[in-house]
């Protein structure tokens, strides 16, 4: 018997022997029997389980994972997840749906799902899965080959909601699918299969909302029983048995990953630490690499942040998750659920692991335990993809540069997959960091794929050996000819205008003779000494540049040159400016004049983000919004009120003017910390702006009346506002101005 504990004893259980229910270590750990006595490594304190690895090799090589929402909330097939929650709440279609079915939920309560009862029909209804083997339909073995056939290397149940309905053999909680329901122990039936195929197991607990809120709706009860159930017992009760389900499943099942879900942060401290110290300690006593994921509660001290149905829009450092789902209405079966396209998950996935994550997809199994067709297809096109072109997405890591391309996903939780175009590029890399993968979502027109990203400029592909197509077999791939090359804007490689076989994205592996070289961020325009911008090169940012300063930026003798998107660079052909000038708003591989000097400027029609450097957000007029109103940033997407042009008022400055309503940035304030404002132009000092070259493409943007630098305010939320402050060489203060 697993021993009884309490949040006192939850510290020390790490060194604590597994119970009779397992047998042998968990994959991954020692033999049992051969875990070496070792003193405990991680006490309940922050600065303590900090030290744990959050993101372990395997888990950062794993990428796909599968989870599921099944359990006795899933048998009304009706609304979502929130089912058991939402029939109580009058009003709710929910609610007006179990009154018609089943009747007044004060009479026909929710724990008639576990229990068994009939409904307004005389229908029999219950939460009770069969096995295959005994007749039934559920088949944890097949489960597990589809899984597998998915491309997923880790998987697990949700082993309990927050409906408290436990799908383990719980000795804290009678509200099990032991002692009610199917009578089965779900957690141990699913951890033995996925670890017979050599899949890492979660085990997902969202039972914190349970004790939080979630039965808000719920008549008191009288019976312990039932008060347990609905979240109704005593604070420190109630906690206790949050830590003795989380003990039950780390000693009892060993999972390699413990997914939470949110409302963690209303939960005591200490018992947050004291179960981060024991699974931590029991994972040092097994040999193990555990990872534990938090949406709240958690500060990242040594744990997995994980974004509900989403992620970033740019790479994120640390290690991250998000779990999403097959379906967009429900995290549960429901007989009307919808679903997102293969397509659409495969790009998620895809544009995940490129921005430094992991993707965990949940299905909807029915409550008789099979797994409906349509999620299935889904299931089952993700892992053709990845038979075709797993090299480019298993054991790799994000680049320097996540993607290109029209198509913005991410932006934080609850941003819906999106399908890309041919046009949208995500890049991943070996851990050697020699190959270079190029994921396209999308066939390219024309037979030539066109990277921007390696633009001569801002990559030295010299020691590009050799470029190939994944696919379509798992391990083979075409190599394409002839050798790629630079253009003016992009690396250009030559592919067959038909695509040689069906996929939902193809993966182009780029191998180098060494490390990738370094990608530079872009800047404003660059010049070569060479044809066809090879040769010397000197990276320039927006300005004026005579022939002395050309040299000392690395150029003596100009052949051709590019420009970045935005921008246009005026050419002489004397010194100092002198000379017939040449406007240029397109790179030039053979230059027809000689160039002594030049000017570069932001093309005045074109309409620019602003982003600031240390925490990625842009530049936000706000929409239409009155004369006066404060500047703020914002997460990077197609909006015009983020989208600005930069006019060149002749005299050194320029004035920034907003897509959406027209006005100005108007350093209004004096004083370091003052607003920065919208305004009409009025020609005024404090609305003109010069911008100092920082380096790799940003600018200090800095007020003509105040003298004081736009202030993009550190790592803060998106809507906060943008400041002035006297320039002090932090990042905070440097802007990248570039097409959207």
């Amino acid at each position: 018997m697993l021993r009884s504990t309490t949040a006192a004893g939850l510290a020390t259980a790490g060194a604590s022997v597994l119970g009779p229910s397992a047998a042998a270590a968990p994959a991954g750990g020692r033999p049992a029997g051969d875990s070496p006595a070792r003193a405990r490594t991680y006490e309940p304190t922050w600065e303590s389980v900090d030290r744990h690895l959050a993101a372990p090799e395997w888990f950062q090589d794993a990428k796909f994972g599968i989870y599921f929402h099944w359990g006795a909330f899933a048998t009304p097939a009706y609304g979502s997840e929130w089912y058991p929650r939402n029939m109580y709440r009058q009003g709710s279609g929910a609610h007006t749906h179990h009154v018609e079915t089943y009747g007044d939920p004060r009479i026909w309560p929710y724990h008639h799902f576990i229990t068994g009862a009939k409904d307004r029909r005389g229908n029999f209804v219950q939460f009770a899965p069969r096995l295959v083997s005994e007749g039934g339909k559920f088949d944890p073995d097949e489960w597990a080959q589809l899984f597998i056939d998915a491309g997923a290397e880790f998987a697990g149940p949700v082993a309990e909601h927050h409906d408290g309905y436990s799908m383990w053999d719980s000795k804290a909680n009678e509200w099990n699918s032991v002692r009610q329901g199917p009578k089965l122990d779900l957690l141990r039936i699913f951890t033995t299969a996925f670890r017979r195929r050599g899949l890492k197991v979660l085990a997902a607990l969202h039972h914190a909302y349970n004790i939080n809120g979630y039965y808000e709706y719920v008549p008191a009860q009288s019976d312990p029983g039932l008060r347990k159930l609905y979240g109704q017992l005593p604070r420190a009760e109630a906690t206790r048995l949050w830590s003795d389900k989380l003990q039950e499943v780390i000693e009892g099942y060993g999972p390699d990953i413990i997914y939470q879900d949110f409302s963690l942060d209303r939960i005591d401290e200490h018992h947050r630490l004291n179960f981060l110290a024991t699974y931590y300690n029991w994972a040092e006593a097994h040999g193990k690499a555990v990872v534990t994921t938090y949406k709240d509660g958690y500060h990242g001290k040594g744990e997995v942040y994980d974004y509900e149905r989403g992620g970033p829009a740019d790479l994120r450092s640390p290690y991250w998750l998000t779990d999403d789902s097959v379906s967009s209405s429900s995290w549960c079966y429901t007989q009307t659920l919808g679903y997102y396209s293969a397509q659409q998950m495969i790009h998620a996935l895809i544009d995940r692991v490129s921005k430094n994550g992991n993707m965990l997809l949940n299905i909807a199994p029915r409550p008789d335990g099979t797994i409906p067709q349509a999620q299935r297809d889904v299931l089952l096109s993700i892992g053709a993809y990845l038979k075709q072109a797993g090299e480019s997405v298993y054991r790799t890591r994000a680049w320097s540069c996540y993607g290109e391309g029209p198509t913005k996903m991410g932006g934080g939780s609850f941003t819906q997959p999106k399908a890309g175009t041919n046009k949208d590029i995500r890049f991943t890399r070996n851990k050697a960091d020699t190959v270079l993968y190029a994921t396209v979502l999308g066939w390219p027109e024309d037979g030539v794929l066109r990277i921007t990203t390696l633009a001569p400029g801002r990559i030295n592909l010299k020691r590009l050996a050799g470029i190939r197509l994944l696919g379509p077999a798992n391990g083979s791939s075409t190599r394409l000819r002839p050798h790629p090359v630079q253009d003016g804007t992009a690396l250009c490689v030559a592919v067959p205008e038909r695509p040689p076989f069906p996929a939902i994205a193809y993966a182009v592996k780029l191998s180098f003779s060494g490390r990738i070289p370094a990608l530079r961020e872009p800047v404003a325009a660059s010049v070569f000494d060479e044809p066809d911008y090879t040769g010397p090169a000197a990276r320039l940012a927006v300005g004026d540049y005579t022939h002395a300063q050309l040299r000392a930026a690395g150029s003596s003798h100009i052949v051709s040159l590019t420009m970045a998107p935005g921008h246009r660079v005026t050419t002489y052909p004397g010194d100092r400016f002198t000379g017939e000038a040449h406007l240029l708003t397109k790179p030039v591989g053979q230059l027809p004049h000689p160039v002594l000097s030049l000017r570069v400027r932001f093309d005045p029609t074109a309409f620019l983000t602003v982003t600031n450097r240390t925490n990625r957000l842009v530049l936000d007029g706000g929409g239409r919004v009155p004369a006066g109103s404060r500047a703020k940033v914002w997460t990077s997407g197609s909006s015009p009120n983020l989208h600005w042009q930069a006019v060149d008022l002749g005299n050194g400055h320029h004035r920034l003017v907003n897509r959406t309503h027209h006005m100005v940035l108007d350093g209004a304030g004096a004083g370091p910390g003052s607003d920065v404002v919208q305004n009409p132009w009025s020609e005024s000092p404090q609305q003109q702006w010069r911008l100092e070259d920082r380096g790799d493409g940003h600018y200090a943007v800095v007020n003509r009346a105040s003298g004081l630098a736009l202030d993009g305010g550190g790592s803060v939320a998106s809507g906060s506002y943008v400041t002035q402050r006297a320039q002090d060489g932090s990042p905070d203060l440097e802007w990248r101005f570039a097409t959207p």
